[in-house]
């Protein structure tokens, strides 16, 4: 039998793989398959850009009508809810794998407080949604001829 010298440090990092798994394991059902749990984990993914103009939000949601999206803005505060429908065609043990998410979801996004709420707009295409969001003037780049 082999002695092995004590090392705390190499103690303290095995701790802290442990502790990040349990937070892993409670806040990031996905990473377990949880598909019921991980609706409200960062879904529906999104990007947001500013394109001189408008600040952009564009969301993934394939295989959701238009019907079933909800935008709300109020106090500076964009909502964006919805639900995607479980499909029901195939029996619960008839699935080797299930990743696609079902169930009611919910994003919250803040915005500057000197938007116009009035000119936000929305569009749907292919599953995926744009909104744009009009910068005002002022945050608008403007270009200063030298002469």
């Amino acid at each position: 039998m082999e002695l092995i010298r004590w090392n705390p440090m190499r103690d303290m990092f095995n701790l802290r793989h442990q502790m990040n798994h349990l937070f892993d394991d409670v806040f990031r059902p996905v990473a377990r398959g949880d598909s019921r749990l991980s609706m409200g984990h960062r879904y529906p993914t999104v990007d947001i850009y500013d394109n001189d103009e408008n600040i952009v939000i564009t969301a993934e949601l394939p295989g959701i009508d238009k019907t079933d999206i909800v935008i709300d803005v109020k106090g500076g505060v964009l909502t964006l809810k919805g639900e995607r429908s479980f499909d029901n065609e195939v029996k619960e043990e008839k699935y080797y794998c299930r990743e696609r998410t079902f169930g009611k979801f919910e994003r919250v996004f803040r915005l500057p407080a000197d938007v116009d709420f009035e000119k936000i707009s929305a569009d749907y295409k292919d599953g995926i949604l744009k909104i744009d969001i009009p910068k005002p003037e002022e945050q608008k780049p403007k270009t200063i001829t030298v002469n």
